[in-house]
């Protein structure tokens, strides 16, 4: 093709963000190029950022926050078309042959690949996805706030719409932060009785319009005495990644209830098994989901009114939006708005 365009890449593990010109790139058979419009940018990218990912080649541009507009399609592409806007997401698509692929469970193929990490992501004017990594957008949702939902959204809805909490059950949301601010929103419109947990009083009048009935004071109060003052939770979802906290968080939860832990904490939780065995709980950790589970997370969105609260920066400002996600002063999804 011969055409330029503008990316942002890390050269090496720990190297700042180099901004760039490379050739447009060509999808093969099975691919799709997608003309980038927003990016979100997810603590998830410092696994690029800070080479914490093994065998990671670089140069490497991250991002798996991308919402856009198909631009070309290659060979043997015939569900997708020139112009369609589409997200593409963490889950960068699957083979179809493995053991669990044969089972449907695409999530858990063993050889599933990740977006901006196994090939290049959305900190740029164009990137190259397989067909199986697409999620169609719906017209209602901008592109800045499509990207967001590409990972933290499908990340909170995924794991509350499959977690066996039913409407009118007792759900609480820990940390109300880049996750945790959808977290809550889906919780309140699924019809959850919804908690929303964090440390401090600033965040409650937020998470109360957001649609959390209850909230806790981490640093004041007894967070799983207080849980169980409300019946004890079906559901906790903990989006804070905080070893010790998250911990604390079981003897919060009802009879047979389930503590789901999507965002890793450096340090290893330290449960108390007695807790689990009286009461039949447990703890699993929640993997983002497909594309399909992609689409449906913008679809209930569009439908219900759920909007992540971002801020917007352009591709020269990778380096300063990095940075505001990385130290957590961010209010609450750094997007970075590409093209038009």
């Amino acid at each position: 093709m011969g055409e330029k365009m503008k990316a942002a890449q890390i050269g090496k593990p720990g190297g700042d963000f180099e901004l760039v010109e490379r050739e447009i790139p060509e999808p093969k058979a099975g691919e799709v190029r997608v003309k980038v419009e927003a990016c979100g940018i997810c603590h998830s990218d410092s696994l690029v950022k800070e080479g914490l990912w093994p065998g990671l080649p670089y140069p490497r541009v991250p991002g798996h926050e991308i919402a856009g507009r198909i631009d070309a399609v290659g060979e043997n592409v015939t569900s997708w078309s020139v112009g369609q806007r589409v997200g593409v997401g963490w889950h960068g698509g699957h083979c179809f042959m493995c053991e669990q692929c044969r089972r449907g469970d695409f999530a858990m193929c063993i050889n599933r690949k990740v977006t901006g990490i196994d090939f290049d992501g959305g900190y740029a004017e164009y990137m190259i996805a397989p067909v199986s990594a697409l999620a169609e957008i719906p017209d209602e949702l901008p592109a800045e706030e499509a990207g967001p939902f590409m990972c933290a959204g499908v990340t909170a809805y995924n794991a509350l719409r499959n977690s066996g909490a039913f409407s009118g059950d007792v759900v609480a949301v820990h940390g109300i932060g880049g996750l945790g601010h959808l977290g809550v929103q889906y919780a309140g419109r699924m019809g959850f009785d919804t908690i929303a947990i964090n440390r401090g009083t600033d965040k409650e009048p937020l998470a109360r319009s957001l649609g959390a009935q209850h909230y806790i004071d981490a640093a004041a109060t007894d967070v799983a005495a207080e849980l169980q003052k409300l019946g004890g939770a079906k559901v906790i979802l903990a989006t804070a990644p905080n070893a010790q906290a998250i911990s604390a968080l079981v003897d919060g939860l009802a009879p047979r209830g389930t503590l789901l832990v999507p965002a890793a904490p450096g340090e290893p939780l330290i449960v108390n098994v007695f807790s689990l065995i009286m009461g039949a709980r447990s703890v699993a950790g929640w993997y983002a989901g497909t594309a399909k589970d992609s689409q449906d997370t913008l679809q209930f969105s569009a439908l219900s009114g759920v909007h992540p609260m971002i801020e917007k920066y352009p591709l020269d400002r990778v380096a300063e939006a990095y940075e505001q996600m990385h130290s957590g002063r961010v209010r609450f999804r750094a997007v970075l708005t590409i093209s038009n």
